[in-house]
């Protein structure tokens, strides 16, 4: 579903500020009375006739670029909320909602001054250093991109970042706003080539003889509340890390797991952040690192039906959480 960011159409742009994403934000808090500030869901979309064979053009390749200090990387504010870029090389694991944004912006400039393509492998996130380089994952199917970050967004409080036209084809979301899992992809990452290890957040979590029960499906196109680290937790993950859950043994049985990452602090971020939304749980967390990934489960739980059903209010707690369910003998 295409980000509904504001628009002004019938009101004159202030030549002096670039068109973008970011700057038609900026601008409508700004315009004289008369012009509207309110976003427009549906504005924007796809172009009627999209380029054949988009499916197959390649992920972004991460390489390390310089970042200015100011520009697109200095703090701003828009519509009253104030947001500061984050500096140096950190880490940044999240979950939320993704959206999209097309035609309306396509070829127009992005925050650092690039033209807008909505074909390429790019996204808006608003406190990832410009440019960096993030792996998007869609939960419900597995799914993974590498996407080049070089705009600010999605201004909207449940959003965690915005993709361009293809990325979202690729992972199945422009059917509607849908929950992703996101990582930042580290200089020190690129620098070693680790980014491209086979044990990364992009495969899918598999177990040695284990059957796995898959993520819910896309999400409707209205946003819900899903499973999001606040804007505190980005700087968390760039500053300190959170603490690890107690090591426990893999018990034979049945486990809701949350995520599998790449990195291990990925887990223990969002294991902290789920022991402050759903202390109840916090007794069952653990990560199991193996074969190259860090596994957030709970549990051990006797049968699927009960995993099934701590499953199903998970769902019904106000974060909304869709764990799968694995297996292990």
């Amino acid at each position: 579903m295409p980000s509904p960011r504001l628009s002004t159409p019938a009101c004159r742009r202030t030549p002096r500020l670039p068109a973008g994403p970011l700057a038609a934000l900026l601008l409508a808090t700004t315009l004289l009375a008369g012009c509207s500030s309110t976003p427009r869901p549906g504005s924007d979309g796809a172009q009627a006739r999209p380029p054949s064979k988009l499916i197959q053009v390649p992920d972004a390749t991460p390489r390390v670029e310089p970042q200015r200090s100011g520009g697109p990387n200095k703090p701003y504010v828009v519509l009253g909320q104030a947001y500061t870029p984050l500096t140096g090389d950190p880490v940044v694991v999240e979950r939320g909602l993704a959206s999209w944004y097309g035609r309306k912006f396509h070829g127009l400039p992005t925050s650092n001054g690039e033209t807008y393509d909505m074909y390429a492998m790019t996204g808006a996130h608003k406190t990832m250093p410009l440019p960096s380089y993030a792996r998007v994952r869609n939960p419900a199917n597995g799914r993974e991109v590498v996407v080049r970050i070089n705009d600010r967004g999605p201004f909207h409080p449940d959003r965690v970042i915005d993709l361009s036209y293809t990325a979202a084809l690729k992972l199945d979301l422009l059917r509607g706003v849908a929950p992703v899992e996101i990582e930042r992809i580290t200089h020190e990452a690129i620098r070693s080539g680790q980014w491209q290890d086979a044990g990364r957040m992009a495969q899918a979590p598999s177990l040695d003889q284990a059957q796995e029960q898959p993520m819910a499906a896309a999400a409707p196109a209205r946003p819900l509340p899903v499973p999001s680290l606040p804007p505190a937790t980005s700087a968390l993950a760039a500053e300190a890390p959170a603490p690890a859950p107690a090591t426990r043994q893999a018990t034979a049985g049945y486990w809701l797991q949350f995520g599998a990452f790449r990195e291990a602090l990925g887990a223990s971020v969002l294991a902290e952040q789920l022991r402050v939304q759903v202390q109840w749980l916090a007794p069952l967390l653990a990560v199991f690192s193996e074969r190259g990934l860090h596994r957030l489960q709970a549990g051990p739980y006797t049968s699927r039906a009960e995993a099934s059903t701590v499953a199903e209010q998970l769902r019904a707690t106000a974060v909304r959480l869709e764990p799968a369910i694995v297996e292990r003998r």
